[in-house]
């Protein structure tokens, strides 16, 4: 079932481009100015309350205009998306991915938003590293303004690691190989505990009746393709790159030997009893809520979900750096999210004047104070880091690994639905146990096939 929506959603974008031509002739009349209603699609419901602030506050400055917020699922957004520009009731502006933003530009989609950069006076040295540069398409127009940044880290259960006889500062440097799992794997074995209370390292450990996994596991959300808060560390400190160039590549790398042999050594510890099997971490309650109910000792996630790891009662969380890699260098995925207006807008005038909003000071430090994610703007993204240290989170791993240059960035790249249609069942068969990891070479030729014609 997921690879048929998949496939479906990049079969709906591929014969857009004529409804989007249609809708803008269609729809142009009633936009020549800066009021009436828009509406604004988000994906995370963390973050709406900041936004209906900024809302209001746009509102205020802008008589005459409003912007209706709406939310939906991570994992719905972009088909519940494809299927409302099919549908003719479309959004004015979406929350975007850089991963996904090409194929929606390439086909029509979404207008230029360089006019937006000069009306604005915008200047991206004003912004995190390497953000802006994401948003500019093959074409050289701009399609989206930055939002936020995000990488990930390690999260940990200070408890456990104090059951274990560990200490916070003993995740400092830790080091991994696809090997024999160095340092890295020593320590989730030992803070994987049966049901009887042995711990992975110890002499009769049963890895079938686990009570606490050393590692926890996030299912779904690009683990084939993208794996930012999967594999992603691994690969990628192991002299591995997604892509002959990015942004924009079109020779993919999953079937480089760095990459198989990390898969493997990472599927392993599943089959060890040191993380969860993929179906378990599938089965409906996700990697955050198994870390509050004590499920998992560590945890690899976004900066983005950083907070809700602080907020379960009973569980002392705390932020380590990702371990190292064969390189000796540490490696996690630096994203960022952008908004971008859709060309099928009735008003393309407010619609552009909001997304200049929301790339300012005047909302990005309204986001800040809400402490859920860093702004990509850098005063607003210092803000950000005092309210969540206000909050008692210390978040400064994150923003360590990006100063140090721990980050490779996001892939970038056409036919992304399609990559993932390929990619995602089949390193889910890997996961699972139906197929060696050497099998995502055919995968990988799959991928490649989809830029033949390019």
């Amino acid at each position: 079932m997921k690879t048929t929506k998949k496939r479906s959603l990049a079969a709906a974008i591929a014969v857009l481009p004529m409804l989007a031509v249609t809708a803008c002739a269609g729809g142009s009349g009633g936009g020549d100015s800066a009021s009436g209603e828009i509406t604004y699609w988000l994906w995370d419901s963390n973050q709406q309350p900041a936004y209906e602030q900024c809302a209001t506050d746009f509102a205020a400055a802008n008589p005459g205009s409003t912007v209706s917020i709406q939310q939906f699922g991570w994992d719905d957004y972009f088909q519940t998306l494809t299927t409302s520009l099919v549908g003719g009731d479309a959004p004015d502006v979406i929350t975007n991915h850089a991963s996904f933003f090409p194929q929606l530009a390439s086909t029509g989609q979404l207008l230029p938003l360089d006019d937006v950069v000069e009306s604005e006076g915008i200047d991206f040295d004003d912004y995190q590293a390497g953000i802006p540069e994401l948003w500019v398409g093959e074409d050289g127009e701009r399609y989206g303004l930055p939002k936020d940044w995000d990488t990930v880290a390690t999260i940990y259960n200070a408890q456990y690691l104090a059951d274990a006889g560990l200490t916070p500062e003993s995740l400092q440097d830790l080091s991994w190989n696809p090997e024999d799992g160095g340092t890295w794997e020593q320590t989730i074995a030992h803070l994987s505990v049966d049901a009887n209370g042995v711990r992975g390292d110890e002499p009769g450990f049963d890895a079938s009746n686990v009570a606490v996994y050393g590692l926890g596991l996030k299912s779904k959300s690009g683990i084939g393709a993208f794996g930012q808060t999967q594999w992603s560390p691994y690969a990628l400190s192991n002299d591995w790159t997604y892509a002959d160039k990015n942004p924009f590549g079109t020779d993919f790398n999953y079937d480089d030997e760095k990459f198989v042999e990390s898969i493997e050594w990472w599927q392993g510890l599943i089959e060890k009893g040191y993380m969860p099997s993929y179906q378990a971490a599938s089965s409906g309650v996700g990697i955050q809520e198994a870390f509050g109910a004590g499920r998992y000792a560590l945890a690899t996630d976004g900066s983005w979900n950083a907070k809700t790891y602080f907020s379960f009662e009973g569980v002392e969380a705390g932020i380590a750096p990702l371990p190292k890699g064969p390189d000796g260098e540490r490696a996690g995925v630096l994203n960022g999210l952008a908004d971008s207006v859709l060309s099928t807008t009735d008003q393309p005038e407010l619609s552009k004047k909001w997304v200049g909003y929301l790339s300012s000071a005047a909302c990005q430090d309204v986001v800040a104070e809400a402490a859920v994610v860093f702004p990509a703007l850098n005063s607003s993204s210092e803000k950000a880091a005092t309210a969540f240290a206000d909050a008692g989170i210390d978040v400064s791993t994150y923003y360590d690994a990006v100063a140090a240059g721990e980050t490779e960035l996001a892939p970038i790249a056409n036919h992304w639905l399609d990559v993932l249609a390929v990619m995602e069942p089949a390193m889910e068969s890997v996961l699972i146990g139906q197929s060696d990891p050497e099998s995502l070479a055919d995968a990988s030729g799959e991928v490649d096939q989809l830029f033949a014609n390019d």
